[in-house]
């Protein structure tokens, strides 16, 4: 068995991935919002040994409001679901996205303690920050924050986060009944944080997580998302079309970890894989063909222009994009943006061609073959740093999650790249990650 093993997370976005998933044949309308049919997944999930399931976000329905005709825009909201799917899952952990940018600290801190003591330590929290007008115009603003801005207040609220988490020690509950001390109050703690975005006293209401802290995980991969990662994450979701992309990502956010006292085996990097599986290469792309005829051509264009943050709906769809801004103009998500214009350009892509690309992958690897070809171009990547393991996003389900645990898992257990079983109970133990000390505890020195 090799001694480094994958890291794989189920990324539930339901009924599929792919745009138009909720159109394919085996995808019933009563699956939508089920929780049983949810549980199933996850379950599937777990049978299969991944590390996770992880829920998206969003704070707003959808970008483009061409979206509600053609599109599935109706989603659980992860806390909810993830506490559900705690009680009748033992093994998997259970990561939620929660943006910085339209929340506040306790709150969130809070929901995160109760999920990771409700899962006996399997929670994770994705850290994202909020862009969008409609996603402002939601919460009273009439304009969205600037990108920066946005990743100065994400920084200071996981701080805070660590700060409540942290305001009582592992041993403060001592529910002494014969003297009537439930808690030692030496070791609970105001935390009396204050800063630009911030004021918050403590303690917080709930007893310290099970793990410490929740798995802190990110998504982003723009300069101030790579930063924030070195210095905070320890799961980071990333995407990338090649190999030499990855390598550079990878190396570039590991080498910038040094400055913050934090070893590279801390953070392990996971861009999302969009498989298409077959039994044989032409069963496979048969599956690709049939989603792809299934995109309403007016979704595509619409799913573009949101990706990329520019109205291409009164440009010829079987021509080039037209000319765009440079990164540096994009107030909404950088690094797809020039990743999806990287594409287009390396590929000379018409928009038809482009929004057919990202119907499923968004802009993340879409591999396609047969389990021995997938798990091919997954050991690739594990093996030359460019991942220490992979977001799976199925196009549809069950179907897509099925094919990858039944055909594509037992090969990665094949070539010892994966395991064959559980050797921990919480999320921290599944990645091999230290739990954090807490900053509130006086050390000793004998």
């Amino acid at each position: 068995m090799s001694k480094r093993q994958l890291r794989l997370g189920a990324f539930l976005m339901l009924p599929g991935h792919h745009v138009a998933a909720w159109r394919y044949p085996n995808v019933k309308k009563e699956n939508l919002l089920n929780f049983e049919f949810a549980k199933q997944q996850a379950l599937t999930a777990e049978r299969g040994k991944f590390d996770m399931v992880f829920l998206a976000d969003g704070v707003s329905a959808r970008y483009r409001s061409k979206g509600f005709e053609h599109e599935h825009t109706a989603y659980f909201e992860p806390f909810t679901l993830l506490s559900g799917l705690a009680a009748v899952t033992s093994k998997i952990g259970l990561v939620g996205t929660v943006s910085t940018t339209y929340n506040e600290p306790f709150n969130v801190a809070r929901k995160f303690a109760s999920l990771d003591h409700l899962s006996g330590g399997r929670a994770g929290w994705n850290v994202v920050t909020s862009h969008g007008i409609e996603a402002a115009n939601n919460f009273g603003y009439k304009e969205e924050p600037l990108h920066a801005e946005r990743y100065e207040r994400a920084e200071e609220f996981v701080d805070v986060a660590k700060k409540l988490w942290d305001s009582w020690e592992d041993d403060a509950i001592v529910f002494d009944q014969e003297h009537a001390k439930f808690a030692d109050k030496e070791k609970v703690h105001e935390i009396r944080h204050e800063g630009k975005w911030f004021s918050v006293t403590g303690p917080l209401n709930i007893a310290r997580p099970v793990q410490g802290y929740p798995v802190i995980v990110q998504a982003g991969s723009s300069e101030a998302g790579r930063e924030l990662a070195a210095k905070t994450a320890e799961v980071i979701f990333t995407a990338w079309q090649t190999l030499e992309e990855a390598q550079a990502f990878y190396r570039d956010v590991k080498s910038r970890m040094a400055k913050y006292g934090r070893h590279p085996d801390e953070l392990k990097i996971m861009p999302g894989v969009y498989p298409i599986v077959g039994r044989t290469i032409e069963e496979a792309e048969a599956k690709r063909r049939k989603l792809l005829d299934l995109i309403p051509e007016e979704l595509g264009v619409s799913r573009l222009s949101q990706q990329l943050g520019v109205d291409l709906s009164g440009y010829p769809v079987d021509g080039p994009l037209p000319e765009l801004p440079d990164v540096s103009e994009i107030n909404g998500a950088k690094s797809r943006f020039k990743l999806l214009k990287d594409l287009a350009e390396r590929e000379n892509l018409t928009i038809r061609q482009l929004y057919q690309r990202i119907a499923g992958a968004r802009g993340h690897r879409e591999i396609i073959g047969t389990p021995e070809q997938i798990a091919d171009q997954l050991q690739e990547w594990f093996e030359n740093e460019a991942a220490d393991g992979f977001n799976i996003m199925p196009p549809t389900y069950p179907d897509g999650l099925d094919d990858f645990v039944e055909l594509v898992i037992p090969e990665l257990q094949r070539r010892g790249l994966f395991r064959t079983e559980y050797e921990g109970s919480t999320l921290r133990e599944h990645l091999g990650l230290k739990r954090p000390a807490n900053q509130f505890v006086k050390k000793s020195f004998v």
